[in-house]
């Protein structure tokens, strides 16, 4: 059986059809994360959707909507806890220490089959069923109304902090909606490689495209581009082979075009060095 037969099966669809959905949501939320610095916030809540997904199939036997309940709970703590930088990656170390402890807790009154919780944390996209499919595609829209919405104080928020209080913005506020913006996407991302994984969707093509402009429009063109191409490749290469795992190919894929981008963007400043405006910024 070729990849051919594999693509014509519902399993396989499904797959793409989540992977493009994910993909295009973290891309786009990508950028922000880098640029604000939220690396450890985004590992910190796809890891504790495990502790919502686990309490969602001991009280309703429903991991998915529970891990999206949860990592709403989680970024609300964050949000309230991690107010200011300095403050927000021991909030983040503090809640996720805990966290993690109680889903232990949780999973161990659940006398079940817990593969749905544990496949939060290591990804299980080629069991993605139709209803999973459907609440993804309620998530991704959810997720590119509030970037829509948030896109313009956001930015001002995220590159001169200081001068857009001073302007009115509301940092605190738009600083928790992210928050709820990036719980989805992020949830939403472990149904695809895993929450142990998701930094290679909602981080390294953002980090990627960083590398080849300075321009918003671009960077955030290139994110979702460079997602799209991560994910959808690595679950095609997965079917292709048949042995390794979807997530090994995603991470591996993404991981290749940063650096791509990181090489390819440091030789064009030594041929062209007084295009240093288009060149990204360094860290």
């Amino acid at each position: 059986m070729g990849l051919g037969f594999y693509l014509g099966q519902p399993f396989a669809q499904h797959a793409l059809l989540a992977g493009t959905l994910v993909a295009i949501t973290s891309g786009l939320i990508g950028p922000f994360i880098v640029t604000r610095r939220m690396a450890f916030a985004v590992h910190g809540t796809a890891e504790l959707s495990f502790t919502g997904a686990a309490a969602g199939l001991l009280v309703a036997n429903d991991p998915v909507t529970g891990a999206l309940t949860g990592s709403l709970v989680v970024a609300t703590a964050i949000g309230v806890l991690g107010v200011h930088e300095r403050e927000r990656d021991s909030a983040i170390g503090v809640i996720l220490a805990f966290g993690l402890g109680v889903g232990v807790f949780l999973l161990s009154l659940y006398h079940g089959f817990a593969t749905e919780a544990t496949n939060i944390l290591f990804g299980q996209i080629f069991g993605v069923s139709t209803g999973q499919l459907f609440l993804l595609l309620a998530v991704a829209l959810g997720v590119l109304l509030a970037m829509t919405v948030l896109y313009r104080p956001l930015f001002f928020a995220s590159v001169d902090p200081e001068v857009a209080e001073a302007r009115g913005v509301r940092l605190r506020l738009v600083g928790l909606l992210f928050l709820f913006v990036l719980a989805l996407t992020v949830t939403e991302a472990a149904q695809i490689v895993g929450t142990l994984l998701v930094l290679s969707l909602a981080i390294t093509p953002a980090a990627a495209a960083q590398r080849l402009s300075s321009r918003p429009a671009v960077v955030t063109g290139l994110s979702v581009l460079f997602a799209v191409l991560a994910c959808d490749g690595g679950l095609v290469a997965s079917l292709e082979s048949n042995t390794v795992k979807a997530s090994v190919f995603v991470t591996a894929f993404s991981f290749g075009i940063y650096v791509v981008a990181r090489v390819g963007a440091g030789a064009a400043r030594r041929v062209w060095p007084d295009r240093r405006t288009e060149a990204v910024r360094v860290g």
